[in-house]
């Protein structure tokens, strides 16, 4: 009896180790890549926020890195990102009694070509936006950017990473 429920457990280990190297936790599955390059994002919104190209460039780079393991180069990766900041729009979302703006929402656009130089069929041009509500009396500066930034960079560059590597 001893000696079945070990070779159970041998067996099973195996089997859920061995499909590790078909699956992991970030949902990726097999990358053929070794490398990644992340070209600096040229900032062309209308409106200018200094040095919001540098940190969605920073941003995305740590996204990548932090789930995969391809290592980060500057010159003949094996996939490349690429692209512009399009859209830094801030605009009212709701009105008090008064016809005052309650609420103002940050929308951040992005456009991104992705290359994959081992397989060209998954290279894409595509356009990836998101927004932040925040409150009409604060000012888009300081901690209200801060967060700002925080939560519209997670979840495009979440959206970036599903669309080049997880294909989801």
């Amino acid at each position: 009896m001893k000696r079945i429920l070990i070779i159970t457990l041998i067996l099973a280990t195996t089997f859920l180790l061995n499909s590790c190297k078909y699956y992991n936790f970030t949902g990726t599955g097999k990358i053929d890549a070794k490398t990644f390059q992340v070209n600096y994002f040229q900032n062309n919104a209308e409106l200018i926020e200094p040095g919001i190209e540098r940190d969605f460039t920073i941003a995305l780079q740590e996204l990548i890195q932090n789930q995969t393991n391809l290592s980060l180069t500057n010159t003949g990766a094996d996939l490349i990102y690429e692209g512009e900041i399009t859209g830094f729009r801030i605009s009212p979302m709701t009105a008090t009694a008064d016809q005052r703006t309650a609420q103002n929402r940050l929308t951040f656009t992005v456009n991104v070509r992705f290359i994959n130089n081992k397989k060209e069929e998954d290279n894409f041009e595509k356009s990836f936006s998101f927004f932040y509500d925040y409150p009409a009396d604060r000012q888009l500066v300081g901690e209200t950017l801060n967060l700002a930034k925080l939560e519209i960079f997670d979840r495009i560059t979440q959206d970036i990473f599903n669309a080049s590597l997880a294909k989801w």
